[in-house]
């Protein structure tokens, strides 16, 4: 599904991210951790074509992502409150988004209608704006707003920051489910190692922009991670 070959970011003459060889299969929840600066973001961004490679390319279901947009229908992101609309509710977001991915408001409504144990109340009928929510409600709609219109790969960086436990066990569920029953490919990043453990499949450690463990997830998985980070 996502292949990487030969991916490198530079800024001058600081490497950032060195990925010589990566491959995420259909279907797959795969997790990204390791401390800040290890490139997580850097990857992410890459992927849907934020930054540009210094060498390198990615591919997403057989496109370049560098090279060609057709890769954006299928594919679907929430990075942080920059991709929100400050200005609009929540109700008019998930509108403009359903409107770019080509479905109408009944079909949004029916997609928010599943999430009201997830909203917990706090998200639509309010009358506010997206700038005025708090920081993890905000986050709430930015998940969301990425399930609409049934992506394939659905990439989230730290989606467990900010939000509630009661929030944080209902998104892992969410997660689980993507991935196991819907066959979406999830990318997730976190700095909350027993999360991601829990969520993903797989999980692929950066350090310093190289990967440094690629694991399996076990029973031993939370254990090893914390090993490693402990140094």
């Amino acid at each position: 599904m996502i292949t990487t070959e030969n991916l490198s970011k530079k800024y001058g003459s600081q490497t950032v991210l060195n990925i010589e060889s990566l491959e995420i299969p259909k279907g797959q929840s795969f997790g990204l951790v390791g401390n800040n600066g290890a490139g997580k973001t850097t990857f992410f961004s890459l992927l849907l074509d934020l930054i540009q490679p210094t060498t390198g390319h990615i591919i997403n279901n057989e496109v370049q992502v560098n090279k060609s947009e057709d890769w954006k229908p299928f594919t679907a992101s929430f990075i942080d409150e920059s991709f929100l609309i400050g200005y609009l509710t929540p109700e008019e977001y998930f509108y403009f988004v359903g409107d770019l991915r080509g479905r109408n408001k009944a079909d949004v409504d029916a997609l928010l209608s599943t999430f009201e144990d997830f909203f917990h109340g706090e998200i639509l009928g309010q009358k506010k704006y997206l700038r005025d929510l708090s920081k993890g409600n905000q986050k709430k709609v930015g998940i969301v707003a990425s399930f609409i219109g049934n992506p394939e790969v659905v990439i989230l960086d730290e989606p467990f920051a900010n939000l509630d436990p009661t929030t944080q066990i209902r998104l892992k569920g969410i997660i689980k489910e993507l991935a196991a029953k819907q066959n979406v490919t999830v990318l997730v990043s976190s700095h909350d190692l027993m999360h991601v453990t829990e969520v993903c499949e797989r999980i692929v450690v950066l350090n310093k922009g190289e990967i440094v463990k690629d694991i399996q997830t076990s029973t031993q998985t939370l254990k090893e991670l914390e090993t490693f980070f402990a140094g």
